[in-house]
């Protein structure tokens, strides 16, 4: 599918010349099909190449800066920004939330000037590849280090006595955020709590590295989610930076925050 849009009035089924149109996404376009019209995209134009499924790896992007800072600047090759779309989208394409303009101005417009954000954070490699690392809210700011929880989750995941976790940014003083992992057990899991987490930060300082600064693992009996079975991991952020949590209506026990609370002030 080809949204093309011309002088904002109309949709064709393709361009007619480089200067009469722009193409403002590329979604679902067999390759043969891509191959010709990249020589009709102007330079300047970020459109993605391309999305193939899988864990991280999306795709690749042609031209422009679809990347940027939390300032709205380019990100060099390797490092983590916020996805966004230059405007203008497509025709017809998420032009407003249902009976909440304002909403959708404020969650996606407000931010970036000229840019649609996704929400979605990650980096563009040397050789042009698009890795997408996680949602925005789930990036923490570590003495100006951008980090990924879900990477940590996943390193903490991989620890044997480990059932489930989560990992958030709570509060720091001196360096912004520090990365705090909450982990459930196995069933059967008979080795002390105290040994289990110091193997938690010798695996994350192993894989990721001393700058993630994970320094605190604790172990919890459950994770807050929703009925859906999400977790709620602002609602953890919220109760470790000491602010006052209203009990949010999809929980599906709301028992669970005092025994988070009961952990974390420990």
């Amino acid at each position: 599918q080809l949204y093309v849009d011309v002088a904002a009035r109309d949709l064709l089924p393709e361009p007619k010349t480089r200067t009469d149109s722009r193409i403002s996404l590329l979604t679902g376009v067999h390759r043969k099909e891509l191959r010709r019209l990249r020589s009709l995209l102007p330079a300047e134009l970020a459109v993605p190449a391309g999305v193939a499924l899988g864990n991280e790896v999306v795709g690749r992007w042609l031209g422009g800066a679809p990347w940027i800072d939390d300032e709205g600047h380019p990100v060099a090759v390797g490092e983590t920004g916020n996805l966004v779309i230059r405007m203008p989208m497509p025709p017809g394409a998420a032009p407003t939330l249902w009976h909440n303009a304002d909403g959708y101005h404020t969650a996606y417009m407000a931010d970036f000037a000229g840019y649609y954000r996704t929400g979605d954070a990650g980096m563009i490699d040397a050789d042009g590849d698009v890795s997408v690392m996680g949602r925005t809210d789930d990036i923490i700011n570590v003495a100006g280090h951008r980090l990924s929880t879900g990477a940590m989750e996943e390193v903490l995941a991989g620890h044997p006595a480990v059932a489930e976790c989560a990992v958030i940014g709570a509060a720091d003083a001196l360096k912004g955020q520090t990365p705090l992992g909450l982990v459930v057990l196995k069933a059967g899991v008979t080795t002390p709590h105290a040994d289990i987490c110091r193997e938690l930060v010798a695996l994350v300082r192993d894989r990721i590295g001393p700058v993630a600064s994970f320094r605190d693992a604790r172990v919890v009996l459950r994770l807050p989610k929703t009925r859906s079975g999400k977790i709620l991991r602002a609602t953890i952020r919220r109760i470790a930076d000491g602010e006052t949590v209203a009990v949010p209506p999809t929980i599906d026990d709301p028992l669970i925050l005092d025994e988070i609370g009961a952990v974390l002030k420990g």
